[in-house]
């Protein structure tokens, strides 16, 4: 199986063009949001009806256009941390394995991408719906080097994009699922840049951070933490942070869950202005301690000068 490798400066050629939002489909301008909901015991809440919802943009209240209890078909992409701390503790093995029985709860609709990274991030398996493909894919991931970690969320958000504008039926879902061991050390893709091109997107990221015990935090750890907190929160996913890799399979597991049990609400905003400005969603559940998590918000569409 061959494997596309990314070099930076080729990433880096894609800065200007990769950050165009997409959050309107079909014409018009309908918000879509995948949102997952819990309860106090952080249980997923089924059986809930577009009257139990309530949205906000704003501070304005919005009117629901649209409503699905079921969780559409998905778009995903795994990237997996290959640099060489990764070598340690069986981390690299057990993460194969936990990715591995992730893809085994793919739906039949669903499709997904394999991306490793260290030094360079490289697909090694473009998207697919085909298990054993990435099952095979993921034998490839070495341990070496050092780690891109902005650089291969960059990849994966602008792939992402590319995968939706070539969704014809523009019902899939979208959502990375990150595992790293460590603070970035080689990306030239700047942490800004990656939280830009998030923030445009309809993309959900979870991230996995494993910090063996031994190691301890460092600071380089600490301000890596922060940033998959803010990626995962802002983009309504969840981050996990572990210290015993052998919990890998139950974290792949909880998201793969999570993504089973998702609603998707849709809304046309009441805010006409094409001003392309930040807009901030709010989202309730009119329901018990139900809490509702989704994206942050989004940009506005831009009216062409």
């Amino acid at each position: 199986m061959r494997r596309r490798i990314l070099q930076p400066a080729l990433i880096a050629a894609g800065l200007c063009t990769a950050v165009a939002a997409q959050v309107f489909h079909g014409g018009t301008d309908v918000v879509l949001l995948s949102v997952t909901v819990t309860d106090g015991a952080g249980r997923h809440v089924s059986g809930l009806k577009q009257a139990d919802f309530r949205v906000f943009e704003d501070g304005v209240a919005q009117d629901i256009t649209h409503f699905l209890d079921q969780p559409a078909p998905i778009s995903l992409s795994l990237l997996l941390d290959t640099s060489a701390s990764m070598d340690q503790d069986n981390k690299l093995i057990l993460a194969r394995q936990a990715a591995a029985g992730f893809i085994d709860h793919m739906g039949a609709d669903d499709v997904a991408q394999l991306v490793d990274f260290d030094s360079q991030v490289k697909i090694l398996a473009p998207f697919t719906s085909d298990k054993d493909t990435l099952r095979q894919a993921l034998k490839l991931a070495k341990a070496g080097g050092s780690t891109s970690l902005y650089n291969a969320l960059y990849t994966a958000l602008s792939d992402l994009r590319r995968q939706r504008s070539s969704d014809t039926s523009e019902t899939h879902r979208q959502a990375i699922v990150l595992l790293s061991d460590g603070e970035d050390t080689t990306s030239i893709v700047p942490y800004d840049d990656v939280l830009e091109l998030a923030k445009r997107s309809e993309v959900t990221i979870y991230a996995i951070g494993v910090i063996t015990k031994d190691q301890g935090p460092t600071r380089g750890w600490n301000e890596a933490e922060f940033v998959l907190r803010t990626l995962t929160r802002d983009s309504g996913g969840r981050a996990f942070f572990i210290a015993d890799p052998t919990q890998l399979p139950s974290i792949y597991m909880q998201i793969s869950d999570e993504l089973a049990n998702q609603y998707q609400i849709g809304y046309m905003s009441k805010n006409t202005k094409r001003d392309g400005t930040w807009r901030r969603i709010n989202l309730q559940v009119l329901k018990g301690d139900a809490t509702p998590r989704t994206r942050a918000g989004y940009y506005a569409p831009s009216t062409p000068r």
